[in-house]
């Protein structure tokens, strides 16, 4: 039992005896000190955060401590650590938290250096939605710093912990030399001055975890903690893109806007700054990492299936010619060991498919991953290649045209007797050779331009046979095997997913008569991802045509060109809230296409009301593409 204070471990344990069972000590600080436990009643691992015992002495500030946690309690959020109760046992006031397996962010800094802006990244979005609800709910946890963010060992998704903690510990007079130091390197100015804080304080300290964890330090340091709370109330933070080379331009104009010494110049809520971050850090590593090994994975199987069909075709077409020679027998062993081979390709991807469910990913992420990835690499192999077709790839080709004709005629030949079997043999083979080698050269050039099998491969898992692929990987799943799933889907996502299960679980003649849902649902997903980038598009040029507009106010004197880009920067606040409202359009149809499932599932719905709901799903996805084709011109303008 590292770290633990055998007596004061028994005393504890003693008190709670019968209600949870105490493993080890998981840490300590000037805030209390954290059990691993057991929870008796629910067999269930959980965390039990002690109070400091000079601090539950106190009436008053207990009091107070009970208050504020109960009130942390009522917060539900994915990216927050659930506490399910608050409780006392003597002398003692501890309340109760979900254990989380992994690390702290401020360990995984101590332990690894610097994050890399990827997957900083993700940890500030989750952390800002965290944030934001709080907020939300009028809860302001004053204490965010890299050891109160959590990161969950295997899906790597941040918590946020000890809210309610901060306030009491600040009227408490705690004079814990080593927590009001890291405290204090956190501080927002306001705070530091003894001001009322509000949410957008977190956001400051927010901006001070990215800055140490994109960096390795903190942008304040000082021999005391009154040198660094000086720092915080007079000097500007440095700009994190001087501190930490490599950073995206997008990412640092967000850290350094949370660190903005005036609160109304720094984001205004949690979500401004998730939205803000999504749109610093490419899409493609937002993906998550089960499902990237899957595209890796199925791209090897494509290439191994498309070796597989050249082997079959052209030992197939070997089978034939040695059938129509009366070698009858040995034809059949190698149709046969053909049939095996075309097996094992196969029972591969199903193996894949099943780890994906296992991982707590269905077909429905897989489909949006899959055409991200393909979106990516467009252009980059047309950068890479070209778009045309090339003299080689013509002349294979035409040789596989070639080959295919002499085949053809050499086999017409053979049958009508005018060639004997010593001629026609190696007149076919040569024939076969020449079609099914052109072909296959011709096949390989154009792939490299056109990622053919990419393409092939999403048009699998969007057909009906790639969502039988995935029911019959599930038939050998126990539900207990399946990972819950991930909690930062996009709600369109989430939503999607739920549908196609609903649907999935109707009467097949029920399915009939909703063909379409599916496909109708996809293309609501797809609408719904393209006007979460169009306002993250949006939003950023907002925000640099606001940036510009403050620079020429305070420094040069009115123009022609101020009318101009007030204008314009109307026309984009406009825009902005079209695609907001679209966004929302996309995701209510969703749901509405959810609940209706649900009714009829349960009964008290109908087919009918589901058709309905699919024209209104149809028409909001025509909306976004007007929307889409549109603002065109407002970007157009921008640029000259």
């Amino acid at each position: 039992m590292p770290n633990t204070d055998t007596g004061e471990f028994i005393t504890f344990q003693t008190a709670v005896a019968g209600r949870y069972s105490l493993e080890r000590e998981l840490g300590r600080g000037g805030m209390g000190i954290v059990y691993l436990a057991r929870d008796v009643a629910l067999d269930r691992l959980v965390a039990l955060k002690l109070l400091p015992p000079r601090l539950a002495a106190d009436p008053a500030l207990r009091d107070r401590f009970l208050r504020e946690a109960r009130t942390a309690a009522k917060l539900s959020h994915p990216n927050i650590v659930p506490i399910f109760a608050v409780e006392e046992s003597g002398d003692f006031v501890f309340f109760v938290m979900a254990f989380v397996d992994g690390e702290s962010l401020g360990q995984r800094i101590r332990g690894r250096g610097p994050m890399p802006p990827s997957e900083l990244a993700r940890v500030l979005r989750e952390t800002a939605w965290g944030l934001a609800y709080a907020h939300a709910l009028g809860v302001v946890h004053r204490d965010v710093k890299a050891d109160n963010i959590l990161l969950e060992r295997g899906s790597g998704r941040a918590l946020v912990a000890d809210f309610g903690i901060a306030r009491v510990a600040q009227t408490s007079g705690m004079t814990g030399v080593g927590e009001i130091l890291g405290t204090a390197e956190y501080m927002s100015p306001e705070q530091a001055s003894g001001e009322a804080v509000d949410g957008r304080s977190d956001i400051y300290s927010l901006g001070v975890v990215a800055f140490y964890a994109l960096a390795g330090r903190l942008p304040f340091e000082g021999p005391t903690v009154g040198a660094v709370l000086a720092k915080h109330i007079t000097q500007p933070a440095p700009p994190i893109a001087e501190a930490c080379e490599g950073v995206p331009s997008r990412l640092a104009q967000a850290v350094d806007r949370c660190l903005a010494k005036n609160p109304a110049e720094r984001f205004p809520k949690g979500e401004d700054l998730a939205d803000a971050v999504a749109a610093a850090i490419d899409a493609r590593r937002e993906v998550p990492v089960p499902i990237r090994v899957f595209i890796k994975k199925s791209r090897e199987f494509s290439r191994t299936l498309g070796g597989v069909a050249f082997f079959q075709l052209y030992f197939g077409s070997v089978v034939v010619v040695m059938a129509v020679q009366g070698e009858g027998l040995a034809a059949l062993a190698m149709g046969a060991i053909l049939l095996l081979i075309t097996t094992l390709p196969v029972s591969g991807l199903l193996t894949q498919t099943r780890a994906l469910l296992k991982a707590g990913y269905g077909r429905g992420e897989l489909i949006v991953a899959w055409k991200s990835e393909l979106e990516r690499e467009r252009e980059e192999r047309a950068f890479e290649f070209g778009r045309a077709v090339s003299t080689f790839e013509r002349a294979m080709r035409l040789t596989a045209v070639a080959g295919l004709g002499s085949t053809v005629l050499g086999g017409l030949l053979a049958l009508t007797g005018r060639l004997g079997p010593a001629i026609s043999g190696p007149f076919v083979a040569l024939g076969i050779t020449a079609a099914l080698g052109g072909g296959a050269i011709s096949l390989l050039r154009h792939e490299r331009r056109t990622n053919l099998g990419g393409r092939l491969m999403g048009k699998l898992w969007e057909s009906r046979v790639g969502r039988q692929l995935f029911r019959l990987a599930g038939v050998w799943l126990r539900p207990s095997a399946i990972a819950a799933p991930a909690t930062h889907r996009p709600t369109e996502l989430a939503l999607g997913m739920a549908v196609d299960a609903l649907f999935e679980a109707l009467p097949k003649p029920a399915r009939r008569q909703l063909g379409d849902l599916p496909t109708v649902v996809r293309r609501l997903e797809e609408d719904a991802m393209k006007m979460r980038r169009r306002v993250d598009e949006l939003e950023d040029s907002v925000a640099k045509l606001e940036a510009v507009k403050r620079v020429e106010s305070a420094t040069l004197p009115r123009d022609a060109h101020a009318d101009r880009r007030e204008a314009l920067d109307r026309d984009l606040h406009a825009a902005r809230d079209l695609a907001k409202r679209r966004l929302a359009d996309a995701v209510t149809a969703l749901e509405g296409i959810r609940l209706n499932l649900l009714r009829l599932t349960a009964g008290t719905g109908s087919v009918d009301s589901l058709t309905a709901d699919l024209a209104v799903a149809l028409e909001v996805s025509k909306n976004v593409g007007f929307l889409l084709a549109g603002q065109v011109e407002v970007e157009q303008a921008l640029k000259r």
